[in-house]
């Protein structure tokens, strides 16, 4: 709760909870002094991953720098969807666990490593919800352990073939893109090692 004067929070008050999020109504002050009421979602976190293999690793004919991506059905998207394995932390789960944890489960590869891109406030009007991004490599590949509603077809794509895919709309999952776009920097030496 905010101290006198101080912008934040007033009161909060629990509208549902669900196994993924907490719906709440809470009574804020802002930095002007005013108050208001705002519907806030709060959210564990989560942690998304890119799987990358270089050309000598991939055993699809390509010959350059791959990526591993979902089509997964997304009913809130309305269909099938391009993306990058991602889940839920649970509990206090550190997000590089979940990372690891989802990409096993969704699509089976285990990672010797592991690399943070950054970390996202997916959507800072209504959500606490910040999502943890890595890049991920040295694959082994496995069996996938997905959940029941898991809808998901695991496709490798040149890394330049998955950027196209964004710039043409047809990739527009905000993780999927950003771990595109910061894995090809990253990828080209320009981002942080």
């Amino acid at each position: 709760m905010s101290e006198s004067g101080d912008p934040g929070t007033l009161d909060s008050r629990p509208v549902f909870r669900g196994r993924l999020l907490d719906v709440r109504v809470e009574t804020v002050r802002y930095p002007d002094g005013s108050t208001g009421e705002l519907e806030i979602v709060r959210h564990p976190g989560a942690a998304a991953v890119l799987p990358v293999l270089r050309a000598e690793e991939r055993s699809d004919g390509g010959t350059s720098t791959g990526v591993i991506l979902l089509r997964q059905y997304r009913h809130a998207a309305g269909g099938v969807i391009w993306e990058v394995p991602a889940g839920k932390l649970d509990g206090r789960e550190a997000p590089e666990r979940c990372a690891l944890r989802e990409l096993r489960e969704e699509t089976g590869i285990a990672a010797a490593r592991l690399q943070r891109l950054t970390t996202l406030v997916t959507t800072p009007g209504f959500t606490d919800e910040r999502i943890h991004l890595f890049l991920a490599t040295d694959l082994t590949f496995g069996a996938s352990d997905r959940e029941g509603d898991e809808f998901i077809e695991v496709r490798t794509l040149d890394l330049a073939a998955a950027l196209d895919l964004v710039e043409r709309g047809e990739i527009g999952d905000a993780k999927t893109v950003a771990c595109l776009l910061l894995a090809e920097r990253r990828l080209a030496g320009d981002g942080p090692a």
